[in-house]
């Protein structure tokens, strides 16, 4: 799964990088790039765009 499904799930940052086995700040970078591709605003936009398109 990837980071936007477990945004969907609702894991933290923390959560998802301990689950992925990479960094915070990592975790961090990717979500700042899922927002500028989707032209999303925040991580619930994230979550919604995840569960809409079965992520």
């Amino acid at each position: 799964m990837d980071i936007a499904g477990l945004i969907a799930e609702g894991l933290s940052n923390r959560d998802i990088a301990k689950r992925l086995y990479i960094s915070e700040g990592t975790v961090k970078n990717h979500i700042s790039s899922i927002l500028s591709k989707l032209d999303l605003k925040d991580r619930t936009q994230i979550a919604v765009f995840a569960i809409r398109n079965h992520i």
